[in-house]
């Protein structure tokens, strides 16, 4: 593959830190690299070296003769005054392109819904972002340099962002390197990826999950040159204390080699861990929304939604910017009153929100993070330990300068991270989080994650990030049309829903109310019980092939839980296998397709008997 760009022995040192130390690494024809690492450690200052926009201390950056470089940068700086139009398509003539079908699908794809003729001034935040990686994207790069990218894009933009990745340049032409926090946009674009951490720059083959497999077999390896180095040290020190101090001149040798193990040793890194901290019980009752319709300025936003939430209910939240998420959250969490309806919300609920805004930080900008957590109480228990405000911090990724940060002058991760944990010492038994993911890394997003797992209260979750909603809710719900509908197939069933136009806006919602009452979507039990859906009704079945079609959606859950589990022990399997025998690896990777086809096909005929008893 020829060679596009390169980077020699790059160092770049800023008062307080070397960001990069000796880095050296390049791009080729066909490269789709995607770069993570914790937040500060230097992932947009790579993007800035490779595309000659800063200047490193030393080493140096070389590109290709005549090499084009297009650069999506996080300010989204657009000129002001402009219109749309003129930033998208510069003076090009109407004719000119839209006759191009390249620029035609940006436009489809990410500025659609904004007028052609508004002031770029005028955009919210999330619109200006959409134009500015529209304005890039209609160009023609060799090289495209995307600094988070996703953000401000829903789920939808997510993933005709990721399409249009792909099929941008033939599979050995073009290059890419994107910093995102997005692991399902990282997994669906990216060939390659790069850690950046400590000065350096790891590479690693494949997406996000292999770059995870990879990174556990590594650091299972460093765990156990550790632990021998460690029982070395010992060994040594234990040698060097029961030596008379008038033998000490005499093993000189051995007290430098004692030495060099114990400086040899690398820091720690931090490690983020939080104990389950949400014990109030719950009773029977959580919060139940009655046949409950919003209506602002005569406009319908939520349509008749009953929604019955149950204790331990885990759920997602999907659906299109406008369409009433935040107001169904506001009806939850009591912000709001519905138009018409009630909200019926249980004796024990405590409910808690971590909102987009960080506001309820807002109190405390002058203090110090020490003294923000230390007026929440003096001691907590985590792991069965008691712990004090600082080592519960440091868990939590705080060094310990910056327990003595004031909150005003921590970054946007650490005020969510702080956020977070606050809510959690209140010890609220319903949490919902909104947009959690903003200004956090991959290594803190599965922290959160992991923390979430073990959380025992009702979880709600909206977010664009559909890896986390994945992984942490069991459920997930879309809000289309003014109705709440049920999605068995998850957010790929969403994602197929939208693409067929279903509850686009207030068309699809005029529609639907005309109809009459939706029939009923939510199951019940542990997911709780949802109406207001627009999901079809059950196709008449006699009770013989009712029945079968439950055996048949019987067999298919059971086969699913069983080939889930040996995919689990082959990816395990995966971990533990010498990373040498290529061959051996070969034959885990063959298994693990065939596990995966066999996991889609057997999903593919649940849902289709699902649509057919009206699951």
């Amino acid at each position: 593959m020829a060679h596009l760009l390169g980077a020699e022995n790059l160092h770049l040192a800023f008062p307080t830190k070397v960001v990069f130390d000796s880095v050296t690494l390049g791009i080729d024809e066909g490269d789709r690299i995607g770069v993570v690492g914790r937040n500060g450690d230097g992932k947009s200052t790579l993007l800035a070296l490779l595309a000659q926009r800063l200047e490193p201390d030393s080493g140096r950056v070389t590109h290709r003769r005549g090499l084009t470089v297009g650069y999506l940068d996080q300010r989204d700086i657009l000129p002001a005054g402009a219109t749309v139009g003129s930033v998208v398509v510069g003076d090009r003539e109407e004719h000119e392109w839209a006759g191009d079908p390249k620029i035609r699908d940006v436009i489809g794809g990410l500025v659609s819904d904004i007028p052609w003729d508004v002031s770029v001034d005028e955009l919210s935040g999330g619109q200006r972002r959409r134009v500015a990686l529209a304005r890039l994207l209609v160009g023609d790069w060799d090289v495209l340099f995307l600094d988070e990218p996703t953000n401000h894009l829903d789920v939808e933009g997510i993933q005709w962002l990721a399409e249009h990745i792909n099929r941008r340049w033939s599979a050995n032409q073009g290059g890419m390197v994107v910093v995102t926090h997005d692991r399902w946009f990282l997994d669906a674009v990216s060939t390659d990826t790069w850690e950046v951490h400590d000065g350096v720059v790891d590479p690693f083959e494949g997406g996000y999950a292999a770059y995870i497999l990879q990174r556990v077999e590594r650091d299972r390896q460093a765990a156990a040159s550790e632990q021998r180095r460690q029982n070395l040290a010992r060994k040594e020190l234990a040698w060097l204390r029961r030596g008379a101090p008038a033998r000490t001149s005499k093993p000189k040798f051995r007290i430098d080699a004692a030495n060099a193990l114990i400086d040899d040793v690398p820091p720690i890194r931090d490690t983020v861990a939080l104990a389950k901290t949400a014990t109030a019980r719950l009773g029977k009752d959580v919060v139940d929304l009655l046949d409950v319709s919003v209506s602002f300025d005569g406009t319908e936003i939520l349509d008749r939604i009953e929604w019955r939430i149950a204790p331990g209910e885990r759920t997602g939240i999907l659906g299109p910017n406008g369409a009433g998420k935040s107001t169904l959250l506001n009806l939850v969490s009591g912000k709001l009153q519905p138009t018409s309806g009630r909200v019926k919300t249980g004796k024990t609920v405590q409910i808690a929100v971590l909102d987009q805004q960080l506001a309820d930080l807002a109190q405390f900008a002058d203090d110090r993070v020490r003294e923000v957590v230390a007026r929440k109480k003096t001691s907590y228990v985590a792991d069965g330990k008691e712990m004090t405000p600082s080592q519960l911090l440091e868990r939590l990724g705080f060094t310990s300068e910056q327990l003595s940060t004031p909150v005003k002058d921590l970054s946007g991760g650490q005020k969510r991270r702080l956020q977070l944990m606050l809510i959690l010492l209140d010890e609220p038994n319903v949490l919902i989080l909104d947009e959690p993911t903003n200004d956090l890394d991959t290594d803190m997003l599965a922290a959160m994650e992991d923390l979430l797992d073990t959380w025992p209260g009702t979880l709600l979750v909206v977010s664009h990030d559909r890896y986390l909603l994945e992984r942490v809710t069991d459920q997930q719900y879309a809000v289309l049309g003014g109705h709440l509908r049920h999605l068995p197939g998850g957010v790929d069933e969403y994602m197929r829903l939208r693409a067929a136009g279903t509850g686009g806006g207030t068309a699809s919602a005029a529609a639907a109310a005309s109809a009459g009452r939706p029939d009923t979507a939510g199951g019940t039990g542990s997911a709780g019980t949802v109406a207001g859906s627009t999901a079809p009704a059950a196709p008449g079945l006699s009770g013989a092939d009712r029945r079968t079609a439950e055996k048949e959606m019987s067999a298919l859950d059971r086969r699913i839980a069983r080939v889930g589990d040996e995919r689990k022990k082959l990816l395990d399997a995966f971990a533990t296998h010498d990373q040498s025998d290529y061959e051996g690896l070969g034959a885990l990777q063959g298994r693990l397709t065939e596990l995966e086809a066999e996991v889609e096909q057997l999903e593919e005929r649940w849902l289709e008997v699902a649509e057919l008893l009206g699951v």
